[in-house]
C-alpha cells in the first residue's frame, strides 16, 4: 500500500555562530545549528565554543584542532539532515519534530521505531518470506503514519487516529487489524515487557477486527474470471501469475495449500486425476478432481507450478485486474472464492462435495461462508422451472 507524502515546507539547515553577539577578542562564542521552516527557527547546541578568530564563512579555522572540530560539526550537520530526510518521507516534517527526535538520539534512547525494528528483526527470525514482509511492510507504515515516534507517542489518541487513517483506504476491519493494529500491540506488549511502557491503550480501545459475517464478497463473476483467464499478457511473469489463479480457482486452493502442492500425489479413481491432502491451515483433509483446466497448467509447467511469493503474487494479481478492466482489489484468496461460486452455481454438486473441495470440517461452515452466493443457484432452478411452464 502506498501512503501520500503531504505537501511540506522544506526545512533549511546551517550553523551559525555567536548568535547572541557576546564574542569578543577574548571571550568565545556558541557554534549551533539553526533549523528554519517557513519563519520558525530552532537551534542546537553543539558544545563547540569558538573566538571570532577561529570561525570564517561557516569554517572553523585556526585552530590546532579546527579539524577535528570541524568533522565533529559536519557529523551533527549530517545527523540532522539525515533525521529531516526521513522526516520529510514520513509526511511529518516539522521543525518541532526534527528537533525532538535529534535530541532523543543525542541522549542515546531508544525509539519506538527503533525498538520496533529492533523486535521485527527478532520475530522474524526462522520465518517464512511472506512474515518478514508483512512486518517490514507495518514498519514502512509506521514511518509514514508520521505520529509515533517515542514511547510517549503511544496513546489512545495516536491509535484511534492510525485506525482512521486506515480506514480512510477503504480497508475493511479484519485487514487492518491482522495488517496494522495486531503488529502494533504486539510491539506495545513487548515493550511493556521490556519496561519501556507499563500502559497499553489496546486494553481500552476498541478495534473491530472481526470478519464481515454476511457471506463474502471476494470473487469474480464468471465473465470476470473468463477475461482475465483468456486475455493476451505482454510478458512471460504475468502470463505465470495468471496461470496460477487459473489453477488455483480450478482447484479451490489457498495460497499456503497451493504452495504445498505436489504433483506426485494425485491418483487415479476411475481412470479420473484425483489429489487428496490437509489444509496447511487447519489441518482438515480436502479432495478434489484435477480438471482438465488445471491439468493443462501442470503440464505446461512439466507439474511443477511457478510460485512467488504471496505478496508479490497479490500485487501482480492487481495489476491483471486493471490491464482486464476489473475494479476490484483482487487477491489469491479470491481465486478460492471463486472456484467455490462456480461450483455452487452450477447446481451440480450436494453441499457435502463442496465443503470435502474445501476442506471444511463441516458443511456449516460452506453455508455460512457462501450463503449470499447460493441465492444465483436458486435463480437459476426456479428460472429452469418458468421456462417449463
Amino acid at each position: 500500500m502506498f501512503y501520500p507524502i503531504v505537501n511540506m515546507k522544506p526545512i533549511y539547515v546551517k550553523a551559525v555562530f555567536d548568535r547572541k553577539k557576546k564574542a569578543t577578542a577574548r571571550k568565545e562564542g556558541s557554534v549551533e545549528i539553526r533549523l528554519t521552516q517557513m519563519r520558525q527557527s530552532a537551534y542546537f547546541v553543539t558544545g563547540i565554543r569558538l573566538l571570532p578568530k577561529h570561525w570564517h564563512d561557516g569554517q572553523i579555522v585556526h585552530r590546532v584542532d579546527a579539524a577535528e572540530l570541524q568533522q565533529t560539526l559536519d557529523l551533527m550537520m549530517k545527523h540532522v539532515r539525515q533525521t529531516i530526510n526521513e522526516q520529510m518521507e514520513a509526511g511529518n516534517c516539522t521543525v518541532d519534530r526534527v528537533m525532538a527526535i535529534v535530541r532523543q538520539k543525542e541522549k542515546g534512547e531508544l525509539s519506538f521505531l527503533d525498538f520496533c525494528q529492533q523486535r521485527a528483526e527478532v520475530r522474524c527470525y526462522g520465518r517464512s518470506a511472506d512474515s518478514k514482509e508483512r512486518y517490514e511492510r507495518f514498519i514502512r507504515y509506521l514511518l509514514h503514519f508520521g505520529r509515533i515516534d517515542t514511547f510517549a507517542d503511544i496513546t489512545d489518541k495516536n491509535i484511534l487516529e492510525m485506525d482512521r487513517q486506515l480506514a480512510a483506504t477503504g480497508m475493511k476491519p479484519y485487514s487492518k487489524w491482522q495488517n496494522y493494529h495486531r503488529f502494533m500491540n504486539s510491539f506495545i506488549l513487548d515493550a511493556i515487557d521490556a519496561g519501556y511502557l507499563t500502559r497499553n491503550p489496546y486494553r481500552w480501545l476498541h478495534i473491530a477486527k472481526e470478519k464481515d459475517s454476511g457471506g463474502i464478497s471476494k470473487y469474480l463473476t464468471m465473465e470476470e474470471f473468463a477475461r482475465i483467464r483468456d486475455m493476451a499478457l505482454p510478458t512471460a511473469c504475468l502470463r505465470r501469475v495468471r496461470d496460477l489463479f487459473v489453477f488455483q480457482t480450478y482447484t479451490c486452493l489457498a495460497y499456503v495449500d497451493l504452495a504445498a502442492f505436489d504433483a506426485a500425489k494425485i491418483y487415479e479413481v476411475s481412470g479420473h486425476p484425483v489429489y487428496t491432502s490437509h489444509r496447511g491451515k487447519t489441518g482438515q483433509e480436502f479432495t478434489f478432481l484435477v480438471l482438465p483446466q488445471a491439468m493443462e497448467i501442470l503440464r505446461r509447467y512439466h507439474n511443477r507450478l511457478p510460485l512467488i511469493s504471496n505478496v508479490k503474487y497479490n500485487q501482480y494479481l492487481k495489476a491483471l485486474a486493471l490491464m482486464g478492466g476489473i475494479d476490484k482489489p483482487i487477491s489469491s484468496h479470491w481465486a478460492r472464492h471463486t472456484g467455490a461460486t462456480m461450483l455452487l452455481n452450477e447446481g451440480k454438486l450436494d453441499m457435502e462435495v463442496v465443503a470435502k473441495i474445501l476442506g471444511h470440517s463441516s458443511t456449516k461452515i460452506t453455508r455460512k461462508v457462501y450463503a449470499k452466493l447460493l441465492d444465483q443457484t436458486v435463480v437459476k432452478a426456479m428460472m429452469k422451472v418458468k421456462s417449463e411452464e
